[in-house]
Order: structure tokens, then sequence, then C-alpha cells
């Protein structure tokens, strides 16, 4: 078992990060994750599995070991949920493993060594209905609500290319915001917008 230090390191990112396009240098390896096994084939196999994140509306920035020796780290689960929660009323949610899986896949098909800008991950459903009510594009029923969705960009990869490489993998939702600067991911059903 790990310690905890050795999972995640949490707290507040004081350095600005120098942007720069990345090309998908790794796009080819997306047909590797639309294999028999699917959706929910298991990306890279039982190796540890990474991601981190920088949530833009708290200031807190994670890297975890979320999955490793064939199974997910509780302890990095919990942080990442923590990282996820609504801003807005505090609330955490468990977010589904497959999501962070699904990151770890984008991260390893475009090539990016950033964190993942969260502009959205759980949403409560009075934050939900709110922003349904004055927000366009917002759903009744969204994939935030269940720990399912996220709402992200990546400093050093174009939004065109996170899109398109989101699109190759072929899991989930994906929606393309360009004015709004983010690209929309789920574990839903396969569908794509935008």
């Amino acid at each position: 078992m790990y310690a905890r230090r050795d999972i995640f390191k949490l707290g507040l990112s004081g350095a600005s990060m120098a942007a720069g396009a990345t090309l998908l240098p790794g796009l080819g390896k997306a047909q590797g994750y639309l294999g028999a096994q699917g959706f929910w084939g298991a990306p890279g196999g039982l190796g540890p599995r990474e991601v981190a994140v920088h949530n833009l509306h708290t200031g807190e920035s994670i890297s975890a070991i979320y999955f490793d020796r064939g199974r997910y780290v509780q302890d990095a689960l919990d942080a990442m949920n923590h990282v996820m929660r609504d801003y807005r009323t505090g609330e955490i949610h468990e977010m589904q493993p497959q999501l962070f899986d699904l990151w770890h896949t984008i991260r390893d098909v475009t090539g990016s060594r950033r964190p993942f800008q969260i502009i959205s991950g759980y949403r409560s459903p009075e934050t939900n209905a709110m922003l349904h009510e004055t927000t366009n594009g917002v759903a009744q029923n969204s994939y935030h609500m269940k720990g399912m969705a996220s709402d992200i960009r990546l400093e050093d990869v174009e939004l065109s290319h996170l899109h398109s490489a989101a699109l190759a993998i072929g899991r989930g939702g994906v929606g393309y915001y360009p004015s709004s600067d983010f690209v929309h991911v789920d574990v839903g059903p396969v569908r794509h917008w935008g």
C-alpha cells in the first residue's frame, strides 16, 4: 500500500504554466483503445494510471496515481472527488473512475504533459438547475450530476486537437465549445455535438 503522500500532491498552483500547442503525436494510438473491449476497455492494462488536474475555480491542483496493480486506489479517488466537487455549493460526489480512465487516454493520445484544466466537474442538482435556466446548452439531466462528466482543456494542446482526440477515442459524449474554450467529455453513451 502507498503512503498518502506517495499517492497525490494536493495544493494551490501558484506558478503560471507556459502554453504551447502540441499536435496529436499519439492520435494513431487512439485506434488501440477502440478494440473489442470497446468503451470500458482498460487503457494501458494493469499498470499505474496517473492524471493531473487543476480546478480553475478553486485553484486546487492534484496529481494522482488513481489506478495501480489492477485496481483503483481509493485514497486517490477520494482526493480527486474533492477537487472535482461543485465549487458553488461545496458538495462532493463520487466521480466515476472511468472518467479518469478517459482523461488518462486523452493525455496519452494527445501527448500532453500539462494538467487538465477543469471548468466543470461534479454539479449538484441545485447548481445544474440554475445553470439550465440561465445558460444555453446545459442539459436538464446532465451527466455532471452523476459524476460522469467534465468540461476540460489542456494548456499544451489546441482545443480543436483536444476535441479531435476525444472523438477519435470514441468513448462517451464529446461536446465542443470553442467560444467558451473547453471540451465536454463524459462516460455516458457515445455521441457528439458542437
